[in-house]
């Protein structure tokens, strides 16, 4: 019994040591997983290509990133001398966008309160505090900055040469579990690239109805309004919620009518693509639970914040591949009872 519970007690300790440094070296873990969906998404191009010309995946890679450089460029070319000007209409129409809502503020008893709790100077002290907050906003952008090149630079490397790096993960594994390893991670490549090819086109879908649909509407800032709300797709639940946020603010100056309208227009597009185009999209991959993708980015995002909330999905995504390999068809399939 003696060595059997310090064996326990040694597994016990390993356990809570290797949570703690997994914690301490979260962010590095976050850049690295952050790498693997980028260089994912690499290669679902890449591998379409060298299926239809015979590349070797350096010049297959070159090319899509070349590619990617141009498309970028000429979208830029196109749509960014507008945005720019929307977005200099959207900070002069903040004035008024402001007094419309104390407008209707006035009516709301509550809402009448805390205006006048914020006037008289009490929330605004307590308020101070944040200003050596904004004071770190250069450095947590540089550093940011950073983050996002490391983890560009590692994308292109794992995407250049992705089988070494498979059979380093392999090779880590116990001998009688190697084919099964790579198996598991060939599937979690499969459901990753999969999502991401339907959220992509997802996205644009939105961007480019939403931008038409407040176009017709005579909306302003229809442009503006239709990335946000193409970008914010890519986060489930939460992000489509949230970007009808700016249109139906900048509709509010137009009419309430017109608040109705895009309501109504943003309604039928977000349930829209969340039960009809989304399910057609990602039929062949993993099809991930409101609820399940919900939790995932409340957690993540509170334990690390807007990175946390952006990779919440695509870890899902691989950790529902791995729980239904690992946990149900190893595990709990083979588990008699006896």
């Amino acid at each position: 019994m003696e060595p059997m519970k310090a064996r326990t007690l040694l597994g016990a300790l390993a356990l809570v040591v290797l949570s703690l440094l997994v914690w301490e070296l979260r962010w590095v873990l976050l850049v690295l997983f952050g790498a693997v969906v980028l260089a994912v998404a690499l290669d679902v191009p890449i591998s379409l290509l060298r299926r239809i010309l015979p590349l070797n995946r350096p010049a297959a890679l070159a090319i899509v990133l070349v590619g990617m450089t141009l498309v970028g460029w000429e979208i830029a070319n196109l749509l960014l001398p507008e945005l720019i000007q929307q977005v200099q209409q959207l900070i002069q129409l903040i004035p008024d966008l402001s007094r419309r809502l104390a407008a209707l503020a006035a009516d709301v008893p509550w809402l009448h309160d805390l205006e006048r709790q914020l006037s008289s100077g009490t929330y605004w002290e307590r308020l101070q505090p944040l200003g050596a907050q904004v004071l770190g906003v250069a450095g947590g952008a540089a550093n940011i900055t950073i983050q996002l090149l490391l983890m560009a630079l590692l994308a292109i490397l794992m995407a250049l040469d992705p089988r070494s790096h498979q059979r380093l993960l392999v090779a880590a594994t116990p001998a009688f579990y190697r084919a099964r390893m790579g198996t598991l991670l060939a599937e979690c490549r499969q459901a990753l690239g999969g999502w991401l090819a339907g959220m992509t086109l997802s996205c644009v879908v939105v961007f480019l109805t939403t931008w038409a649909g407040l176009a017709l509407l005579h909306v302003p800032l229809a442009l503006l309004s239709g990335l946000v709300c193409g970008l914010l797709t890519f986060v489930p639940t939460i992000g489509p919620t949230a970007a009808t946020l700016l249109p139906l603010a900048v509709s509010l100056l137009v009419s309430p009518a017109k608040v109705l309208q895009v309501l109504v227009l943003r309604l039928v597009l977000q349930n829209a693509e969340a039960f009809l185009l989304t399910p057609v999209l990602l039929k062949r991959t993993v099809n991930l639970l409101p609820t399940v993708a919900l939790m995932a980015q409340l957690c993540l995002g509170a334990l690390l914040g807007l990175p946390g909330l952006l990779l919440a999905l695509p870890l899902v995504v691989v950790l529902q591949v791995l729980c239904k390999e690992l946990l149900v068809r190893d595990i709990m399939d083979r588990w008699d009872g006896h």
